[in-house]
């Protein structure tokens, strides 16, 4: 009885040993993609910077603005002035009439008559 003992505490250390190592070299390997997923992540928001930082020196006025002039004659592009938008009385709505609802007058007590409705 004695051997058997301790012959199932031997297996069971074997067993315990193993299921470690294969622990810690599975958590090596999920640290090691965490760090080249951060790695990765650094070098997509420097890109991002870069292509921000791109699209703000292409998007100077005085850029777009020669270049509206430089195109003139082919886009017939002119510069916004006040006179060219609407006021909100021109804005035609539906005419549609939406339907009268009655007030809400005991909103407590419509609540709690629909939860004991089956």
């Amino acid at each position: 009885m004695r051997g058997f003992i301790l012959t199932l505490f031997a297996t069971s250390l074997i067993a315990l040993g193993f299921w470690a190592y294969r622990e810690n070299y599975r958590t090596q390997a999920e640290l090691a993609e965490v760090r080249s997923l951060r790695i990765e992540i650094g070098e997509l928001k420097e890109s991002l910077s870069v292509l921000n930082a791109e699209w703000a020196y292409l998007n100077r006025p005085d850029r777009l603005r020669a270049l509206a002039d430089l195109n003139f004659e082919r886009l017939g592009l002119l510069p916004l002035a006040p006179e060219q938008f609407g006021d909100v009385a021109q804005i035609s709505y539906p005419a549609t009439e939406m339907p009268s609802l009655e007030p809400i007058t005991d909103p407590i007590s419509t609540v709690a008559a629909l939860e004991k409705t089956p």
